[in-house]
């Protein structure tokens, strides 16, 4: 991982939505002073930290006011043993937020630092966030597809040269080398062909649903906001065997997206990873309240469908175009940025 940023200081516990206490505000607040510690830049742009204490705080007081014993236990349990909605909680989901959020920092950290006249400290940030953008860059190519087709291309060739050597040796007779190069090759063959057909798939998909949109799980009813997007589950198997991947009627090969959970609805979900078949658009124009400490960074506000407007860093990060609300139903709040 990038070199001061350890994933484990961005990574939260399963508790990090635990909003009836006092703790959730502290254990933020703590993180983000460990990321500032860790970057070697800690006193510079207090402002940033201030903000986000202050948002989390009145955001644990209001939660409290508003309390309705969330804590007693999720409404649907009962009705669906062994596959609660728990089972979609990913802290992968979670920390891809969290580090993108890190990155949206640094750079604001970077140009504070340059508005100040603050240079060598504005080049010091600067090459932290080369790291940090590197870095994501990285994953994003993996979970697109781009390494596994180049992975797909190195197979093809490494596939050629074995194919000339296994001639070479029937031709010289030695049918034990013939035999083992074979089996490589038929190896390689199934791989290559994975390989081609996810990154196929990363090239080919057409989501549903779109980033800031409002949806509701199919099964456990909670709301929630898209905020990110796969082609295809891009889970461990072990997430995919505890959340019952298997059982979905279109399986793991179907868009998963990264979702924000009301946390006046459940709050220990937080961020949960659901695949396209169990996600449902409302009806109607969903305009109720939705309390997230995400959503401010992560989406400018709510346009007139009730849906949130993600910033252009996020939609950039996704490469989705501006969601353009209907003409007939804009007003000045609904319109979005350029």
């Amino acid at each position: 991982m990038v070199q001061g940023m350890s994933v484990s200081t961005l990574t939260t516990s399963r508790n990090f939505g635990v909003y009836d206490s006092k703790t959730l505000c502290r254990n933020h607040s703590k993180m983000y002073k460990t990321q500032m510690r860790n970057s070697g830049f800690e006193g510079h742009c207090l402002w940033h930290q201030n903000v986000l204490s202050l948002f989390l705080t009145s955001h644990c007081n209001r939660l409290k006011q508003r309390n309705v014993k969330v804590e007693a236990g999720w409404l649907f349990r009962e009705s669906n043993p062994g596959n609660d909605a728990s089972s979609e909680r990913s802290e992968n989901a979670n920390e891809d937020i969290l580090i993108f959020f890190f990155q949206l920092d640094l750079a604001t950290r970077v140009q504070c630092a340059l508005n100040m006249d603050q240079f060598e400290i504005a080049q010091q940030l600067r090459n932290k966030l080369t790291e940090v953008e590197a870095e994501v860059i990285k994953q994003q190519d993996s979970k697109k597809g781009s390494a596994t087709k180049s992975e797909a291309q190195d197979k093809g060739i490494s596939i050629l040269r074995l194919r000339s050597d296994m001639q070479k040796a029937i031709e010289s007779e030695n049918y034990a080398l013939a035999a083992e190069l074979r089996d490589k090759i038929s190896k390689l063959e199934a791989e290559s062909l994975a390989a081609s057909a996810k990154a196929l798939a990363y090239e080919n998909v057409q989501y549903a649903f779109r980033l800031g949109q409002k949806v509701r799980h199919k099964n456990f009813g909670y709301r929630g906001v898209v905020c990110g997007m796969d082609p295809v589950c891009c889970e461990s198997s072990s997430w995919m065997e505890n959340a019952h991947v298997n059982k979905l009627s279109r399986g793991s090969n179907q868009p998963f997206y990264q979702v924000l959970v009301d946390v006046y609805a459940d709050p220990n979900l937080l961020v949960t990873y659901v695949s396209e078949e169990n996600l449902l658009a409302p009806d109607q124009a969903d305009k109720e309240r939705f309390d997230h400490p995400y959503i401010s960074f992560l989406f400018y506000g709510m346009d007139t469908a009730g849906d949130f407007i993600p910033i252009k860093q996020l939609r950039e990060k996704y490469n989705k175009p501006r969601h353009e609300v209907d003409a007939d139903s804009q007003d000045e709040d609904g319109k979005e940025d350029s």
